[in-house]
């Protein structure tokens, strides 16, 4: 039995291994996606690296003091507590930055035209802002009182020096794991974040039906097609979150409501394995299902580690499309006043017939340019 709990161990430790190097590399690449290609650059994109930088801190930081804990270390009380409560931080600023994409998302569904009036720059980064404060308070709750410090104390009377083995459940007290992060924090976000994201594909069919619905763009059927994509990827992400950390919650409540249940030790590095993984996990969703962060991830590996030359995002024509408002406000106000200048303008027809000739030719070949310089990129 403890050889088997040994090599159980030791391959729990080199999984761990292989995710936090796997969650640093992934999520420095959508954080320097999103640097170098000016169209990530908008507020849903602001919020997904603020997932990464959680998951960043994943594997830089709770992995490894993961990886201490479960050798058995003996530390200080505190600095156990500490090392606990880093890791609900994180959890809980991935729960909020989750939420605040899901809202993201419904308003540019829902209020497609005011989105970009409601959802400013600033307020996107103060929403950023506000969630990671939340997750410090939530997150940093055990280090007030709320532990088991009293708990340790009462059952062993040598205790005194506070030095005991780091382990979570010998610092972090059940009943706020389940009552105030689970069920206050925890299930409540992913029970709301269920709702938005139904309510997001209800609109998009619903407006994706509707051919008499009009907005600013110039193809309704476009936007809707193009937020549908990404609903469907960022609603991927929340499953993936939920799957990955839904286990040790109820792990949690087991320990809480049935202190004598037997939970297997593999069972638990399981558990933990998946919370840790799902840091690992959303770079790959967003290079399979997302294209923008496709080709810069494309862009960083062949210019910064092949060291070959590659086009500038900016200026590739896939944003081009993303971005179809100036277009049509530009040609929209000209086609009147094609209308008109042949009244307005008679008196002056044969002192310069040249000029007016232009004035024609040009409203009618821009719109010819651009259309199949667009269906080449949806291909």
């Amino acid at each position: 039995m403890p050889g088997a709990l040994l090599s159980a161990q030791s391959l729990y430790i080199g999984m761990e291994v292989v995710i936090a190097v796997a969650s640093v590399i992934g999520n420095v690449m959508v954080v320097w996606a999103v640097k170098i290609n000016r169209s990530l650059r908008d507020n849903t994109f602001c919020f997904i690296v603020s997932l990464a930088l959680a998951d960043i801190a994943v594997g830089a930081l709770v992995i490894p003091l993961a990886i201490t804990i479960s050798i058995g270390l003996q530390t200080h009380f505190y600095s156990c507590l500490l090392v606990a409560c880093t890791v609900l931080v994180l959890t809980q600023s991935s729960i909020l930055a989750l939420l605040a994409i899901a809202i993201d998302r419904y308003l540019r569904v829902k209020i497609p035209t005011r989105y970009k009036r409601v959802v400013t720059p600033r307020r996107a980064g103060l929403a950023v802002v506000i969630c990671w404060t939340v997750a410090f308070i939530v997150g940093l709750t055990p280090m007030l009182g709320w532990n088991n410090l009293r708990r340790l104390q009462q059952s062993d009377s040598n205790s005194s020096n506070l030095i005991i083995t780091c382990q979570f459940e010998n610092v972090i007290s059940m009943e706020y794991m389940v009552y105030f992060n689970f069920f206050g924090w925890v299930l409540p976000p992913l029970l709301l974040m269920l709702v938005i994201y139904a309510e997001i594909f209800y609109v998009i069919h619903k407006q994706l039906n509707n051919k008499k619905f009009t907005t600013s763009h110039t193809d309704p059927n476009k936007y809707y097609d193009k937020e549908l994509n990404l609903a469907k990827s960022l609603a991927l992400v929340l499953f993936l979150f939920a799957i990955s950390w839904l286990p040790l919650h109820i792990i949690n409540c087991i320990t809480l409501f049935c202190p004598d249940c037997n939970k297997p030790i593999v069972l638990l590095y399981i558990a933990i394995l998946l919370t840790h993984g799902n840091s690992a996990v959303n770079p790959i969703v967003y290079a399979f299902r997302i294209k923008k962060f496709r080709t810069a991830f494309r862009k960083i590996w062949h210019q910064y580690f092949c060291c070959k030359d590659t086009p500038a995002l900016e200026i590739q024509p896939s944003d081009r499309k993303e971005m179809p408002n100036p277009e049509p406000q530009q040609a929209t106000p000209m086609q009147p006043t094609q209308k008109e200048t042949p009244k307005s303008e008679s008196p002056h027809q044969q002192q310069s017939p040249p000029e007016r000739q232009n004035q024609w030719t040009e409203p009618q070949q821009q719109p010819k340019e651009h259309p199949p310089l667009l269906e080449q990129n949806s291909v």
